[in-house]
């Protein structure tokens, strides 16, 4: 085992983005970036597009990057013209350079692009690989490539985990948990969080206001969010309520939730917000967060919306469960079933009682849970177990105070 605070000394960690997507993989790694013990570890933060939207998310928070040393920025490519291979193989070599010149002992992924390709740099520039999984545990990589090439996997829920098998990344894998700002959540008023929504979208006072806060994507069930609005306002029609879209769109299905926004009668409820950062001040402003998602595999949505006192109402699936206890911290509803979600927002309505015991038993809950402090220990320790696997040399390992 190598002493990581010898004379001074720290364990240089890389941090490889494509940098051309925000999500809420980059809001976790920027938690655990800015809170790592910095008289044991050095963050070596890697953008491949230093001019993107993460690039201006970390500018803003301060955070410390560099620009990757290839200009490919590893698009996604389909594997049956070879396109993906030649991208892989033409980036490697500069990879490899990059990661044995900066002296890093570990490469930490999070996403699927650059699983593979900063994956293969880190074994061939003999540093270790942790792949931080945040996806599903049916994905071709994880089943695939998981097994045989990083380090160590973590993955952020026990749904998310890879299953167990002959051919397995299960053996090496550990759950650990998105991290999030406990205290930040507390500085956020509520009532002038809520009177902040209401003037932003123009709608009255006693409307009530009911979230999706993500991206856009067919997982996360935009459309669904826009169904369950229409099957409130035929349970309750008088019930005065606004649905809010929090985030961007992928594939055109801003149109799409338009489109079925129209047909349904509720074009006039909606509201497409964009993404909005800091997405606490709007979270704290809404009466219901709706998750929607299916086979999610931990929304940090749900956290946020606890800590800050909003109410969750989600979809039966994939890590929402590990997340909420239906009735206890939040509601769980059948997954795909507008009027479902419908009813559990009326319920939150109409049953104060109900509504206070989740709103305080979910904000003791998830700040027990998910603070930024258990997670850092967590990954910290994944990273100390690296570093004394098959005896990396100090200079490897290592990089001098500057």
């Amino acid at each position: 085992m190598i002493s990581m605070t010898k004379c001074g000394q720290k364990v240089v960690v890389c941090f490889p983005f494509i940098g051309d997507f925000v999500g809420g993989s980059h809001m976790s790694a920027l938690g655990l970036i800015r809170n790592l013990p910095d008289s044991r570890f050095l963050p070596l933060v890697v953008l491949h597009d230093v001019d993107g939207p993460v690039a201006e998310l970390f500018r803003r928070e301060g955070i410390d990057f560099e620009a990757a040393p290839v200009i490919n920025r590893l698009e996604r490519a389909g594997a049956r013209n070879g396109a993906a291979a030649v991208n892989v193989a033409r980036s490697l070599p500069a990879l490899v350079r990059f990661l044995r010149a900066r002296n890093a002992a570990i490469v930490h992924t999070n996403d699927g692009r650059a699983h593979l390709v900063w994956g293969l740099a880190a074994r061939l520039a003999g540093s270790k690989h942790l792949w931080h999984h945040r996806g599903d545990a049916y994905s071709f990589g994880l089943r695939r490539v998981a097994p045989w090439l990083p380090s160590r996997v973590v993955a952020v829920s026990k749904f998310a985990s890879p299953r167990p098998g002959l051919f397995s990344a299960a053996g090496k894998c550990s759950v650990v948990h998105s991290p999030f700002d406990v205290m930040k959540m507390v500085c956020v008023e509520r009532e002038a969080a809520r009177s902040n929504v209401v003037a932003a979208i123009g709608c009255s006072p006693e409307t009530k206001l009911l979230g999706y806060v993500g991206t856009l994507v067919d997982r996360k069930r935009p459309i669904l969010f826009v169904e369950a609005l229409a099957a409130l306002k035929r349970l309750a029609p008088q019930v005065k309520f606004a649905g809010l879209f929090f985030g961007n769109a992928l594939n055109g299905l801003d149109d799409a939730a338009r489109s079925r926004a129209e047909a349904l009668g509720v074009a006039d409820c909606i509201h497409f917000m964009g993404f909005r950062y800091p997405s606490e001040p709007w979270i704290a402003g809404l009466d219901a967060l709706l998750v929607t998602a299916v086979n999610e595999p931990l929304g940090r949505t749900l956290v946020e919306a606890m800590l800050l006192g909003t109410p969750v109402i989600a979809a039966d699936s994939g890590g929402n469960p590990e997340v909420v206890e239906d009735g206890e911290t939040g509601m769980l509803v059948r997954p795909d079933d507008p009027d479902e979600f419908a009813k559990a927002c009326l319920t939150l309505f109409n049953n104060s009682a109900c509504h206070e015991h989740i709103v305080e038993t979910a904000r003791v809950e998830a700040r027990a849970r998910f603070s930024v402090e258990r997670h850092v220990h967590a990954i910290t320790s994944v990273y100390e177990e690296l570093i004394g696997i098959n005896g990396f040399s100090a200079s490897r390992a290592q990089v001098d105070n500057p």
